[in-house]
Formats: C-alpha cells, sequence, structure tokens
C-alpha cells in the first residue's frame, strides 16, 4: 500500500530555517544601529532569560562576531553559550549577512548559521526581516535547532524593547 505523497519541505532532520519578520516604530538608522553596535546589541541577543557579557562586532565584510550568551543562574541553562562569525556583506542601512557558529564551552562547534538580515524603510518606521538557516554539526543540535524559532523571536522581541527606550 502507497504510503502517500511526502510533504515538502527545504530543510533536512539536521538543519532549519527560519524567517522572521518585524516592524519597529523608528527610524532604519537606529534599527540599523542597535544590530552594529556592541553596546546595543549585548542588550537584547539571544532569549528574554539570556545576557551577553562579552559583545564584540567588527562590522564589516570579513569582519569578527564574538558574542557570549549567558543563562539564568539556577537553571538548566546556568552557563556560557559562545558564538563566533564572521560578516559577509554589509550595507548599511540596508542589508546584514553573516554566518554564526555556535560553540560548546571549549570551543568546538555544535551549530553553523548563515544569517540574512534586510532593514527596510516604511515611512519612518522600519520593516526588518531576519533568514537564518542553521545547519546542525554535532548530536546536540537537533535541541539547538527545535528551539531557533522562539529564540529568535525572543530576540526581535527584546530589540523591541530596546529600540522604544533608544528612541525616547
Amino acid at each position: 500500500m502507497p504510503a502517500g505523497p511526502i510533504p515538502a519541505t527545504d530543510t533536512l532532520p539536521n538543519e532549519r530555517t527560519v524567517t522572521l519578520t518585524r516592524v519597529y516604530d523608528a527610524p532604519r538608522e537606529l534599527v540599523w544601529r542597535c544590530w552594529t553596535e556592541p553596546k546595543h546589541m549585548a542588550q537584547w541577543w539571544g532569549p528574554k532569560v539570556f545576557t551577553n557579557p562579552v559583545c564584540e562586532l567588527d562590522v564589516r565584510p570579513g569582519g569578527h562576531i564574538w558574542i557570549v550568551m549567558r543563562g539564568p543562574k539556577d537553571t538548566a541553562f546556568d552557563k556560557d553559550f559562545p558564538m563566533s562569525g564572521t560578516f559577509h556583506e554589509v550595507k548599511r542601512p540596508e542589508r546584514l549577512v553573516f554566518t554564526a557558529v555556535a560553540e560548546d564551552k571549549d570551543g568546538n562547534p555544535q551549530l553553523r548559521a548563515h544569517t540574512t538580515v534586510t532593514f527596510e524603510d516604511q515611512n519612518g518606521k522600519t520593516k526588518l526581516t531576519v533568514n537564518a538557516k542553521g545547519v546542525g554539526i554535532t548530536a546536540m543540535a537537533p535541541q539547538m535547532l527545535a528551539g531557533m524559532q522562539d529564540g529568535w523571536s525572543q530576540s526581535l522581541d527584546k530589540l523591541a524593547d530596546l529600540v522604544a527606550q533608544v528612541r525616547s
């Protein structure tokens, strides 16, 4: 007996693609700065209960990204989550393209993500679109990939809070 059609998908079990769009009530240049200035990015990057004690950005093609996310104390995530990466395209204030690698505490790659971020002016507001494709490298990767949508969504919510705060 035939099993029926196989659903179409653009991902494999060790890959996941997430695309999120938000409109921020702020000029594109301000949203761009929140993405490209370490003092701002450190305030919003990562899930809502995470902090970023280290956030280094060299925003130019070939420039580096180094972020260490820290999970909340007394939880299963009570540890550091380092991430290194490289910017491939920087078109101010329209587009960022970068690859990032989530690492374990010993610097071993866990997950690689290729991310494209676009910033579109909409009459003084900013339409932001994030497209991230994660590829698992280790056995832990499926768990990380499973949280990718929520992680990005929470990050972009934190970005909205920061944009509102910086704007006022």
